[in-house]
């Protein structure tokens, strides 16, 4: 049996003419249900296309946020830093304060003792020129990493520079060793023994025999022991290039090469060695050498 066939005529309005185009069943639905299907593909197309573009865009967004959430909490952390620094760098500062006594006998030490105790400084100007002075910063953590850093660095320094002026404050001998009457000076004076004219290198100070005397900084015992004019003696190393004597003891109250710290018993007043009466014969040595008390003791 023949199948079904169809003809679809095709006129030209203009010339009249006329085509005809025959079509087998089976052709004839494939060609309509191809017509039909055509807008059906071309909108499920261009719909898979946008839910495409919209899971592109979406994984962007979230990685964005992600990235953002991570620079802020970054950013916060450093700023954390860079805050407790300058709290640090404040806190030293005012560590610095030193006794009014202790800090005008430093001012009275040469000034090749006290730069032993001068440390480099970073202004405050270094800090900022981190930050400003860079010709092309690439990203605000580079910035604040250059920040953080120098403030590390200032810190290290100032805190090595107040741990110096304050081991070089405990080692000044600002201190009296003892309460009593000064009865020689430093310097030129006629012997108590002979008459001679004769050089005091250091204090004497009268007092009751027994009466305690202190360390007048900290330091270690270098000496202590019989010494000749100076009878029972004790000699103080502080560092620096700074020490202590004291003479004529009855009693010692510390041993070489122990730690002291000012205020600290060393003896006792006596007057052992070259002496006329119970007194402490007191002197501060500069690199071995005697300088006049007076120059380092509180008024």
């Amino acid at each position: 049996m023949s199948s079904t066939r169809y003809t679809i005529l095709i006129a030209n309005r203009k010339t009249g003419a006329v085509r005809r185009l025959t079509l087998s069943r089976r052709l004839g639905l494939f060609a309509g249900l191809s017509v039909l299907a055509l807008p059906l593909l071309v909108g499920l197309g261009s719909g898979g296309a946008s839910q495409a573009e919209v899971d592109i865009l979406r994984v962007a967004n979230e990685t964005l946020r992600l990235e953002n959430e991570s620079y802020r909490e970054a950013t916060g952390e450093l700023t954390e830093q860079i805050s407790s620094l300058q709290t640090a760098l404040s806190q030293l500062g005012e560590q610095t304060e030193l006794d009014p006594a202790t800090r005008r006998a430093m001012e009275n030490l040469p000034t090749v003792t006290r730069s032993k105790a001068a440390g480099g400084s970073v202004g405050s100007s270094a800090v900022v020129a981190a930050a400003v002075t860079r010709t092309a910063p690439e990203s605000t953590f580079g910035i604040l990493r250059d920040l953080l850093g120098s403030l590390e660095n200032r810190l290290a320094t100032v805190k090595s520079q107040i741990e110096s002026q304050q081991a070089l404050g405990r080692a000044t001998p600002s201190a009296w060793p003892i309460v009593g009457w000064l009865t020689s000076l430093y310097g030129n004076r006629k012997d108590p023994f002979t008459g001679q004219p004769d050089f005091h290198t250091g204090l004497d100070i009268s007092a009751q025999y027994g009466t305690p005397v202190r360390a007048t900084a900290d330091g270690t015992v270098e000496s202590a022991g019989y010494s000749g004019n100076y009878g029972n003696a004790v000699v103080v190393d502080h560092g620096f290039g700074i020490g202590t004597r004291f003479g004529h003891m009855s009693r010692f109250a510390v041993g070489a090469g122990q730690k002291i710290k000012r205020g600290e018993v060393i003896g006792y007043v006596g007057a052992t060695g070259r002496a006329t009466s119970s007194h402490l014969h007191y002197e501060i040595l500069l690199n071995g050498q005697p300088i006049n008390p007076l120059r380092l003791l509180a008024r």
